[in-house]
């Protein structure tokens, strides 16, 4: 699902909604559910410094709804069952609800022209980020573990 709660960037909801789910299908988490919301500065720079004590605004922020024993038990139970593997992920179609992921268009938008891409690519680039936060990664700890993912699948999803 996405919401836009901001006004300053124009956004294509559409185009963004049937985004988020090719990378469900992509991850094969069919029957998943996440919800992103395209927030104010303002407001993810409140997030930041509540749930993770820096100050300003930042691009996307992540919170889960599975805790990290969950999670573990679905990839077990996935890889059970022969799912095909994302990295060390093996999604379950049965995670239920993942959890929501904030995204601050107008930040999005700075940083998409430091990286030299359009706005639609870089907001894409942070929805599959803040998703695989939902999954479990996280690249301040895992020795560069969610980047190698994420490139993989960027590749496929045809996003730079």
């Amino acid at each position: 699902m996405i919401l836009n709660r901001q006004n300053k960037i124009a956004l294509d909801e559409e185009s963004l909604t049937a985004f988020l789910a090719r990378i469900l299908r992509e991850l094969q988490l069919g029957g998943t559910e996440v919800a992103i919301a395209f927030v104010t500065d303002q407001e993810i720079a409140r997030w930041n410094k509540k749930y993770r004590g820096k100050s300003g605004p930042t691009d996307v922020l992540s919170f889960p709804a599975l805790n990290a024993h969950r999670v573990a038990h679905f990839k077990r139970k996935a890889r059970s069952k022969g799912a095909k593997q994302v990295g060390h992920l093996a999604p379950a179609p049965s995670m239920g609800y993942l959890g929501d992921i904030a995204i601050a268009p107008a930040t999005a938008q700075r940083y998409a022209q430091i990286n030299r891409r359009a706005l639609e690519d870089e907001l894409r680039v942070l929805m599959l980020h803040g998703l695989l936060h939902l999954l479990g990664y996280d690249h301040e700890t895992d020795r560069g573990q969610m980047n190698r993912v994420e490139r993989k699948i960027r590749r496929r999803l045809e996003i730079v």
